[in-house]
């Protein structure tokens, strides 16, 4: 064999070689059924969604051949109307809502956990209740909540039920889950307040609240609602899971990969990774409050199956509408593409 044959081999092996990775890099992007996907999502700088915030800084994302654009929202009732109004194809949002959609007629499943305690504090405000005692003493205050509708105003309702109080009881007021909420409870706009952290552990920090309620841990969470209660979840429509199975088998590969990089993650790892306006102002305040947190995310993204009856347990407590209806919980949830993700990253 001559000089000649080899580089002609050497040329036709490269050719091939081009050729089978591009094929192949079509034939993955024609599997993806929508690869630009727009998620809404209410208080993306809310530990309650740094999953979400991981997959997207650390581009697991576009590793899965995805090109997603994330919108933020005042609090997750706003996030489900962008998915019930038509401008967005995914919500990162409260698992709740899909069982209080369902209640109206309109279902969606939540396809992947991004934590598996809710991390939600009731608090009471020092200044303008310093001798509060029991939850009784809430009635006729104004408690502010991310939005009026979303997952923290639902769990200011069972504490409040559980307390022998009505929602109508009190007034909600939504007050964001950044510097607004700190600022609507120090400037005494509000008596009490339903939020996530960091806004909390600012909050307790400069001692400008009591904690009524507490579900930033397993313990306290299984307290408090009876047994496990899933959180923030991705959650969809029937026909975009139906239409787009590859899709949210990419999102699903993202977000537990993202999960799986958090429980081997320090809080110095996650310093690097969030966005600068996340840390509001305090990094050692932010890594305070992320190891409050942080048994709180789910390590797998897979709904625990006690988990759903909780959170219906929970909204029947309070709400008629879901108390009234006959609920499917099979069709609020899946696993079948947490489990699949899994499989992929071991």
């Amino acid at each position: 064999m001559n000089k000649n044959f080899w580089k002609q081999f050497a040329i036709a092996l490269a050719l091939f070689l081009a050729g089978y990775l591009t094929f192949n890099g079509n034939l993955f992007a024609q599997t993806l059924e929508k690869p630009k996907v727009s998620i809404a999502v209410g208080g993306k700088n809310l530990f309650y969604y740094l999953p979400l915030t991981i997959a997207e800084q650390l581009g697991y994302f576009k590793d899965e051949g995805l090109q997603v654009e994330i919108s933020d929202f005042a609090g997750g009732a706003k996030a489900l109307q962008a998915l019930v109004g038509g401008s967005a194809d995914v919500v990162s949002g409260a698992y709740e809502h899909t069982i209080n959609m369902q209640a109206k007629g309109q279902p969606i499943t939540a396809f992947v956990l991004q934590g598996r305690a809710p991390q939600i504090v009731l608090a009471v405000s020092n200044k303008t209740m310093p001798n509060y005692k029991s939850i009784a003493d809430l009635k006729g205050k104004k408690i502010g909540v991310t939005a009026p509708g979303s997952s923290t105003n639902m769990m200011a309702n069972f504490v409040l039920a559980k307390g022998g109080l009505k929602p109508s009881d009190v007034s909600f007021i939504g007050v964001g889950t950044s510097a607004g909420a700190i600022s609507a409870l120090r400037s005494g706009q509000i008596d009490a307040i339903a939020n996530l952290d960091p806004v909390v552990t600012m909050l307790q920090q400069k001692n400008d609240v009591r904690v009524v309620a507490d579900t930033r841990t397993l313990k306290d969470t299984n307290e408090i609602f009876g047994g496990p209660m899933p959180a923030a979840t991705l959650y969809t429509t029937e026909d975009f899971l139906k239409k787009n199975p590859n899709t949210a088998q990419a999102l699903t590969n993202a977000m537990v990969r993202a999960l799986k990089w958090l429980q081997k993650a320090g809080p110095s790892d996650i310093i690097k990774v969030v966005p600068e306006s996340y840390l509001l102002g305090d990094r050692g305040l932010y890594i305070d409050a992320f190891m409050k947190v942080r048994e709180a995310l789910s390590p797998d993204g897979i709904i625990p199956e006690a988990g759903p009856a909780t959170a219906l347990k929970t909204l029947q407590a309070f709400d008629t509408a879901v108390a009234s209806k006959n609920i499917d919980l099979a069709k609020t949830y899946t696993n079948e593409f947490a489990k699949k993700a899994n499989a992929k990253y071991k």
